[in-house]
């Protein structure tokens, strides 16, 4: 079971003094509009619309809360830079989005969703910007993978560790992509190492390896390496030519 399945949606926060009291520990993600936000949280929780009630009227320029469980939460924050929303309303999440992200001491980490196609918008650097600062761990999931080749992959991967590395933060990043559900294992281990919380499943590739593609092709050439393995063993014959080498494929 993903570690984040039984998350909830717990409540709708507007100004900073309603945040939940009992919150021990809890992880912020945050993204540009229309980067895969709220897609991200669904496919982390395997739930098609768990995040739903954030693109909802009346609730777009709120933070909503998402129970893991006692005192643990994940934490939806306002998509920011939408062209249309009025300059009051972008004041009003300036406003609740800077301080919470400064000042919250029950916030342990911030992912921070960046459209791959379109990374490190000035809006993405602003909200850097606010968090590094703080020390405490941020984590960028550039989403919508599937839609790049893999060299494109590679450019817009390069290009955001080149940023990363320079704003004093600690800072991971991974490709990521919801529909596909490449990433989802590497992120869910950051995430819970954040919480205090123990992923069950086996260990995660590092949080900057190339991708969720690469360490599921991994795995696919392990399993066809033991199958292979398993055959030969009985007969007590060598392996074939290059099977031993397959667990070592991209």
């Amino acid at each position: 079971m993903p570690l984040f399945q039984k998350a909830v949606f717990q409540t709708t926060v507007a100004r900073l003094q309603d945040l939940p009291a009992d919150s021990q520990a809890e992880i912020a993600f945050a993204g540009r509009s229309n980067s895969g936000k709220s897609s991200a949280i669904n496919a982390l929780a395997n739930h098609t619309r768990l995040a739903f009630v954030s693109r909802t009227p009346g609730r777009t320029q709120h933070i909503n809360y998402f129970r893991i469980e006692a005192g643990k939460y994940l934490v939806d924050l306002p998509g920011y830079g939408f062209a249309k929303a009025p300059e009051e309303i972008r004041s009003q999440w300036e406003g609740l989005l800077a301080p919470y992200l400064r000042y919250r001491e029950a916030l342990c980490g911030l992912v921070l969703i960046m459209d791959s196609r379109h990374p490190l918008t000035e809006l993405d650097l602003q909200m850097l910007g606010w968090f590094a600062p703080t020390g405490k761990p941020i984590h960028v999931l550039l989403s919508k993978a599937d839609k790049l080749t893999r060299q494109q992959q590679d450019l817009a991967a390069r290009e955001v560790a080149q940023v990363l590395a320079t704003t004093g933060g600690r800072c991971t990043w991974q490709l990521f992509s919801s529909l596909r559900k490449w990433g989802i294992v590497q992120a869910e281990a950051v995430l819970a190492g954040w919480l205090g919380l123990r992923v069950k499943e086996a260990a995660a590739a590092p949080a900057n390896s190339p991708g969720a593609r690469t360490a599921h092709r991994k795995r696919a050439a392990i399993g066809w390496s033991a199958r292979s393995a398993a055959g030969s063993k009985p007969q007590k014959k060598p392996p074939a030519k290059g099977g031993s080498r397959g667990q070592d494929m991209p």
